[in-house]
């Protein structure tokens, strides 16, 4: 368990929310990962974790690193299981959950979904993962039909953007949100290094925290990610969740090979200070963006 206080401020604008991050291992059994994640989300609470936040497909092993396999098996529907289980602890505990699942829709489609349970309990909505890649290992267009939209959620702790793994590499997403009055953005992930594979582009991790505090500092707004740990088939899952706040630096980060509860308070107040100092919205020219809704050509 991993807590990180702001202590004293000289800001006369704090807003603090407490937040709390799952990192953990992932077996093959997904009722005993339901279990152990409701333990870990009860630790979170009862170290004062107002809003917490699951790895992506927290009740299952990556399975998408498999080119084709059958994983229906695996999937859930919204409301379902989570939503039911999850509701009662948020209810009781009086948090905010985001709860990262594998989606059977009401027509048949599977997608990667994100399902935010207010502190009474009740379901707020679900965000589809939009970005969905297929690469070697993370063959996720096999399993997953792509969301659309972006949506942000006005939670009883303030209003938090979710978006999962892959959208993390994309500037726009977070913008949008930002744009749609999300305070905190919060991206579960399950990423890793890829077993004997050295990588010619540079380190794989150092890119996926730099991006995500760029996001933060480009927009002035809190980050949460949460990765999960543990080696998966070929995949070694690399942890390292973090927090960090609106101008990008790191509040607090967990293990890169062991499970952990990361709790840390973060400042909605600062996200004002930063908007109006640097004056990234303030001085947007959306009139001169119009080629980033044009298909991409290589040139």
């Amino acid at each position: 368990m991993t807590i990180t206080d702001l202590g004293n401020s000289n800001s006369e604008n704090r807003e603090i929310v407490t937040v709390g991050l799952i990192q953990t291992s992932v077996s093959e059994d997904i009722e005993t990962n339901m279990k152990k994640t409701i333990e870990k989300i009860r630790q979170a609470a009862e170290k004062g974790a107002q809003i917490v936040c699951l790895q992506e497909l927290y009740r299952t092993r990556y399975f998408p690193q498999d080119e084709k396999q059958d994983a229906a098996k695996l999937s859930e529907t919204i409301p379902g299981e989570s939503t039911i289980a999850l509701g009662e602890v948020a209810k009781e505990k009086e948090i905010v959950i985001i709860a990262p699942v594998f989606e059977k829709a009401a027509n048949g489609i599977f997608f990667n979904t994100a399902v935010v349970i207010n502190a009474d309990g009740k379901t707020l909505g679900k965000y589809r993962k939009v970005h969905v890649p297929y690469d070697p290992l993370f063959y996720e267009q096999n399993y997953f039909a792509p969301g659309e939209g972006y949506l942000v959620y006005k939670t009883h702790y303030g209003k938090i953007g979710v978006l999962i793994c892959y959208d993390q590499w994309f500037p726009e997403p977070a913008r949008i949100n930002t744009l749609l009055g999300a305070e905190i953005i919060f991206y579960p992930t399950a990423i890793g290094y890829i077993k004997g594979h050295v990588s010619s582009d540079g380190d794989w991790y150092d890119a996926w925290k730099t991006v995500q505090r760029a996001h933060a500092i480009e927009n002035g707004v809190n980050v949460a990610a949460v990765n999960r740990v543990g080696l998966e088939g070929d995949l070694q899952f690399w942890g390292g969740s973090f927090v960090c706040d609106s101008f990008g630096t790191v509040l607090a980060e967990a293990s890169t090979s062991k499970e952990e509860v990361l709790v840390v308070q973060v400042d909605l107040g600062k996200n004002k200070e930063i908007r109006e100092g640097w004056g990234f919205l303030r001085n947007r020219r959306p009139d001169t963006y119009k080629a980033l809704t044009k298909d991409y050509k290589e040139q």
